[in-house]
């Protein structure tokens, strides 16, 4: 197994509110990926959202393959939306990507 960060991008379609943001990033919370050292020396942010409503979410997961950690981060990201009142359609969101890996041999 290893610990993966994960960047899963998306959108708000019709805006968000800054007590939506805070309930997403309250409930990643467990997830955050400054409790990793490329978090940590890449001063990584759980939750980025730009004015025209994009946004980033950085989790660290644990997988067998890469594969495997970025299905989990989508599913982790699209959990606490939904948990936070947004559908699909309100927020999509968009292909994981690998932002770092901590192998352990």
């Amino acid at each position: 197994m290893s610990t993966y960060v994960i960047t899963v991008p998306g959108t708000f379609v019709r805006g968000v509110s800054e007590s939506v943001c805070s309930d997403v990033g309250r409930r990643l919370r467990p997830r955050d990926p400054r409790n990793t050292d490329l978090g940590e020396s890449e001063e990584l942010s759980l939750l980025t959202v730009d004015e025209g409503g994009m946004f980033a979410a950085r989790v660290e997961v644990e997988a067998a393959d890469r594969s495997g950690a970025e299905a989990e981060a989508v599913r982790l990201v699209a959990q606490a939306l939904r948990d936070s009142g947004l559908g699909e359609d309100e927020a999509p969101l968009g292909a994981a990507i690998v932002t770092g890996i901590d192998s352990e041999f």
